[in-house]
């Protein structure tokens, strides 16, 4: 609506690969009078992005047409590049359409992000690919097996863009072999031999595996269920995933660098992609079966999350309340809290949760790897008798 009635705005469109971004962009430019130019962050520079910017005002001058400019992998343009385009879309010269696989918070300068509404597009999921697959067979004439088409939605990871460039070759596989239809060996050659003929039950069962094994702490196990999945045309995105989760839920606090390694693997899985992405996943996927194994943070988490959830909406301690602006302090706002880098120890035995919840307890350490010795400081100044705050220390706001 905003697109046709020519009220459009400028907008960062953030999502996975093959979501939309890049059609969607088309799409408003197509709904608005507006004059469309493209360009691509990784090959774009200064030069470039000034000579849209002289377009558009000329164009402007000229026959009161505004211009859109679809930027395609912003996050690639340094901060003085964004800096560049942030007068025109000010004054409104440029409408900016920025696509970005990246966190737009962290990737796209601040003044830029605040005069652009975010779009959060998904990955698309099995239903909407199945039609996908629907629409492509009928613009080729052509048509496929139930399996083929299980097949090219579970290898696509919600990658419209990679399910195409399959189903594409798929098909002209077909004519080639002089079948009537594209079947489950047309596919998985058109991904060069990487789909295994696997249902959803085997997609699930086998990620599965490869969890309980790496909980179970067995490298090998993890190792081959790892590759049965990549063999069978799964998106490294989706077991580098499965990492990350996994890195907090079964390792936790035994060995807080495992949820490091696992992350970095999956950054390194989006920079590197197939086939050196195996590697990286080897090395994560043997890095958290070695590692000693806690669940206590789900356990703390579930318990919590339950005491928000069924408890009472209890209040926050008069101490603990922010007590940095004037007249805080006559509400009793911060009055008796110890700060405490004030003691000996760094550490205070001090109330933080609300009276209402008693002595719960949600976190409970194991014996585990570093979780065993992590509290040892804690444990120690309280026997010695150094959690209070030291007599010249001032209680702080």
């Amino acid at each position: 609506m905003l697109a046709e009635e020519d009220r459009l705005t400028s907008v960062i469109l953030w999502g996975p690969p093959g979501s939309g971004k890049t059609t969607l962009a088309s799409l408003l430019a197509e709904a608005s009078s507006l004059h469309l130019e493209r360009l691509s962050a990784v090959t774009a520079g200064v030069k470039d992005v000034r000579e849209v910017i002289e377009g558009a005002r000329r164009r402007l001058g000229e026959t009161g047409q505004r211009t859109v400019l679809f930027l395609d992998e912003v996050h690639r343009f340094n901060r003085s590049q964004q800096d560049l385009l942030l007068p025109s879309v000010e004054e409104g010269l440029l409408t900016l359409i920025g696509a970005t696989t990246e966190n737009p918070y962290f990737e796209v300068n601040a003044p830029l992000l605040s005069r652009s509404t975010l779009w959060r597009l998904e990955a698309l999921g099995p239903e909407e690919l199945a039609e996908l697959v629907r629409r492509g067979l009928a613009a080729e004439e052509a048509t496929a097996t139930d399996e083929a088409i299980d097949l090219l939605v579970a290898a696509a990871d919600g990658d419209a863009r990679a399910l195409l460039t399959t189903l594409e070759v798929a098909t002209t596989l077909a004519r080639t072999r002089a079948q009537g239809r594209v079947d489950a060996a047309c596919v998985a050659d058109a991904r060069d031999g990487r789909v295994l003929h696997q249902g959803a039950d085997e997609h699930y069962d086998q990620a599965s595996a490869l969890i309980k094994s790496i909980r179970g702490s067995d490298p090998d196990a993890g190792l081959y269920w790892m590759v049965r999945l990549l063999e069978a045309g799964e998106s490294p995105r989706f077991i580098a995933r499965r990492l990350v989760i996994l890195a907090s839920e079964d390792v936790g606090m035994a060995d807080p660098l495992s949820l490091v390694v696992a992350e970095a693997a999956a950054r390194a899985c989006e920079f590197i992609g197939l086939p050196e992405a195996r590697l990286t996943l080897a090395q994560a996927v043997v890095h958290l079966a070695a590692a000693p194994k806690s669940n206590s943070i789900t356990r703390a988490l579930g318990a919590a999350t339950e005491a928000v959830r069924s408890g009472p909406m209890a209040t926050v301690p008069t101490h603990l309340r922010d007590a940095h602006y004037q007249g805080a302090s006559a509400l009793g706002h911060g009055v008796g809290y110890q700060y405490p880098h004030d003691a000996p120890a760094g550490w205070v035995a001090q109330r933080y949760l609300p009276d209402e919840l008693g002595d719960v307890v949600f976190y409970e350490p194991t014996s585990h790897g570093r979780e065993a010795t992590a509290w040892g400081w804690r444990d120690r100044a309280l026997e010695e008798g150094r959690g209070g705050v030291a007599e010249d220390g001032e209680a702080r706001r």
